[in-house]
């Protein structure tokens, strides 16, 4: 967003942005919302992610069309979701699988309402998959369901919002090829793709509904990366599995964990 496609190897200002709240980032775009409510974008554009009503990759941020009031932000492989402030769910960008759950599989240069969907709290994107987290605690999930990231118990692609099966009492969402969500109760469950182990339940078996993680308690906040997941315990402690030829299950060890394993030193 510095008006360049140069690399950086230090952070450097992000073009003519200011009363940021928040902010989030799809695979090549990304996402700021201003305290006024509206949404800017930069990065690529091919599928209409950045929202401005073109394909026109941005170097610096555009503003998102007709988009106000917006309360929550997130980015997925090529497609961008809003929360707004009465509940309902904008989405814009790619829509091959569904993703922008509008009833088909048009990619949209600028917002469109996610159908039949109310009363949600939080968004969140996967790859190619999107879920909102309703104010009953009780989460819907739309587009990519080849690795039943969807959690409905099948592997069909979804266009519109499906609930996923089994959840109550959820206060978090993330995802990424796989789906997780954190209960009141501090409990994690998980489901989709499970190639590395990431759904964190000793096997490498996909997942159609959710999963209770066993031994993780007290959590408060849970993160779902390309192949692992992350959980924060109460005690400041921190668990994770999956994926780990990089390291990034923490443990040590460059060895993939199918159950929850202790990050070292946290």
């Amino acid at each position: 967003g510095d008006g360049t496609t140069t690399n950086r190897l230090a952070p450097v200002k992000v073009a003519s942005l200011s009363g940021i709240i928040d902010i989030a980032t799809g695979s090549y775009h990304t996402l700021a919302l201003k305290s006024d409510g509206t949404v800017w974008t930069w990065g690529q554009n091919t599928s209409g992610q950045l929202g401005d009503g073109t394909t026109t990759t941005r170097l610096t941020p555009v503003k998102v069309t007709s988009l106000t009031a917006v309360t929550g932000i997130a980015g997925g492989l090529a497609h961008s979701v809003a929360l707004r402030s009465d509940g309902t769910v904008r989405a814009w960008g790619s829509n091959s699988d569904g993703q922008l759950g509008d009833g088909t599989t048009t990619n949209r240069l600028t917002p469109v309402t996610v159908s039949g969907l109310t009363g949600v709290t939080a968004v969140t994107t996967g790859y190619e998959h999107s879920l909102a987290l309703r104010s009953d605690g009780t989460v819907r999930a739309w587009g990519n369901n080849g690795y039943g990231a969807l959690g409905d118990g099948t592997i069909t692609n979804r266009l519109t919002p499906v609930t996923v099966s089994g959840l109550s009492g959820i206060t978090h969402i993330a995802a990424f090829h796989h789906s997780v969500a954190l209960k009141s109760d501090g409990t994690v469950r998980t489901w989709g793709w499970n190639v590395h182990g990431q759904i964190c339940d000793g096997t490498t078996n996909n997942r159609l509904t959710p999963y209770l993680v066993p031994g993780v308690t007290s959590v408060t906040s849970v993160d779902a990366a390309g192949a692992h997941t992350l959980a924060l315990r109460g005690d400041g402690t921190a668990r994770s599995c999956g994926w780990n030829a990089y390291g990034q299950v923490g443990d040590g060890t460059t060895t993939n964990r199918l159950s929850p394993a202790s990050v070292v030193g946290l």
